[in-house]
């Protein structure tokens, strides 16, 4: 399956999880998996929140930020993975002046 990312309306998610800011995406959602690809803009963040159901992979495309993860904090940037496995709590944090892009995936457990 092909998806096409450019052909999805963005939407903006204001607090998410009382993070600060907003967070823009264009989300695929199916009964197995939820994939995004998301944008983080400068001096944003997605708060901190707690994997109960399902794990998340987090591939950054874009700009670098801030992800604690368990309370183990990592700067991430082009190229990285940040994996949440189940069970784990994470936030991610754009100190920043630039945007992350990020592509997501969070299976529907």
């Amino acid at each position: 399956m092909k998806i096409e990312f450019e052909k999805i309306k963005e939407s903006e998610i204001k607090n998410f999880y009382d993070g600060e800011g907003s967070i823009y995406a264009k989300m695929h959602v199916d009964e197995l998996n939820r994939i995004m690809k998301g944008r983080l803009p400068a001096k944003s963040s997605i708060g901190l929140h707690t994997h109960s159901s399902s794990s998340e992979i987090i591939f950054v495309l874009e700009g670098k930020g801030l992800i604690i993860c368990d309370g183990v904090e990592q700067i991430v940037g082009p190229g990285s993975v940040h994996y949440c496995k189940k069970g784990s709590s994470h936030t991610f944090i754009n100190p920043n002046d630039e945007d992350i892009i990020i592509y997501a995936v969070v299976p529907n457990q």
